[in-house]
């Protein structure tokens, strides 16, 4: 799915400001300790998610306090639900959670994606050489 070019403009900055939750993470996801390659601060369609595991097509959100508040947690319900029309199934974090249990963190992504595995249809089988 294309993003429109302010949201890569975007996305590129926000690689270069992550907060401290969101780098540690970063740090333990890299090392693919997950058995999973992911990207960070990926655009897909209007948003920029803060993991993404383009296998798996799962997303992995960081939230801090900020999502608790005013109208957030409508905006994420609202964003979740476009993500998962389009076959995206996000994991929400808390970054307490991240700072305070790097393991629970990473044991919690790797049950979503273990689950995600069995679920997703194969990949199409290849049809070799054409003729």
């Amino acid at each position: 799915m294309e993003a429109p070019r302010q949201t890569f403009v975007h996305a590129k900055r926000l690689r270069r400001t992550m907060s401290l939750p969101e780098v540690l993470l970063w740090q333990a996801l890299r090392r693919e300790r997950l058995g999973l390659k992911f990207r960070r601060q990926h655009p897909e369609g209007p948003f920029i998610l803060d993991f993404y595991c383009a296998k798996l097509r799962l997303a992995v959100e960081v939230d801090g306090s900020s999502h608790g508040t005013e109208n957030r947690p409508q905006r994420d319900r609202s964003r979740d639900a476009w993500l998962a029309h389009h076959g995206i199934q996000v994991v929400r974090l808390s970054a307490a959670t991240v700072l305070g249990d790097m393991t629970a963190a990473l044991d919690t992504i790797g049950a979503v994606a273990e689950e995600r595995r069995r679920h997703l249809p194969p990949p199409p089988a290849s049809r070799g050489a054409p003729p």
